[in-house]
């Protein structure tokens, strides 16, 4: 997935309000960015960081940058916008890359279901089971090279869980795919002290069938894509 708009490199001043962020431009402008993310960005949002914008002219948007990756200045990035997963996964399943879901030709995205749910994908074949697929986008990294999710307590996250687990029991394919926005990081756990409810959700809906599947990303200032290639390895936790 290609940024729209060519991303303008900055300087985080601060974070604040959960979607607002201070930065300042090369020039030296001091301008506001919509963060899209609503997760503690814990390690990704300290003053100074090197950060990448997305400049709009669109005149129905009051904040005219978007924050779109961290930069850590040693050649790796981590991508800190949470719609930008499901944008490059839908590519990504489209073309058929993804080797446990290339089976499916019908790639639906935000259908209904659930109690007032929307499934990220889903994904319909002819003589095979419907697949549910929840994306999640992992941002998180407290040990070199590795992965964590959630950064912060999700009800929402435990709540997808059980519909996911319903799905299975009505005969469908339920999938949950962690898509990791960092490219320092080749494992993968749940940060189960960070939420330990999730993480009983989680072992609770795998036990009834739902799969689970961790892929990294390739990310520069020009876009963001899938390593459908390359999933990454998951931990106890």
């Amino acid at each position: 997935m290609k940024f729209a708009t060519p991303l303008v490199p900055a300087r985080l001043v601060r974070r604040y309000k959960r979607f607002l962020a201070d930065c300042t431009l090369e020039d030296g402008c001091e301008v506001t960015a919509h963060c899209a993310n609503p997760g503690s960005m814990m390690g990704l949002a300290n003053p100074g960081t090197r950060i990448w914008l997305e400049p709009n002219d669109d005149p129905k948007k009051k904040l005219k940058y978007g924050w779109r990756l961290v930069d850590h200045e040693n050649g790796h990035f981590t991508g800190v916008d949470t719609s930008v997963p499901n944008k490059a996964l839908r590519a990504a399943l489209q073309a058929r890359e993804i080797p446990e879901l290339a089976a499916y030709q019908s790639v639906r995205p935000e259908v209904k279901y659930g109690e007032n749910s929307r499934i990220d994908f889903l994904l319909t074949q002819p003589g095979l089971p419907d697949a549910y697929v929840e994306v999640k986008s992992v941002t998180l990294s407290r040990q070199p090279g590795l992965a964590e999710f959630p950064d912060s307590v999700t009800a929402r996250g435990t709540k997808h869980l059980g519909e996911l687990a319903a799905m299975t029991g009505q005969g469908h394919r339920a999938i949950m795919l962690y898509l990791v926005q960092r490219t320092d990081c080749d494992r993968f756990a749940l940060a189960a002290d960070i939420d330990p409810t999730y993480a009983a959700a989680f072992d609770a809906a795998q036990a009834q069938g739902v799969e689970r599947l961790v892929y990294g990303t390739r990310i520069s200032p020009e876009g963001v894509w899938v390593c459908a290639e390359k999933p990454l390895r998951t931990l106890p936790y």
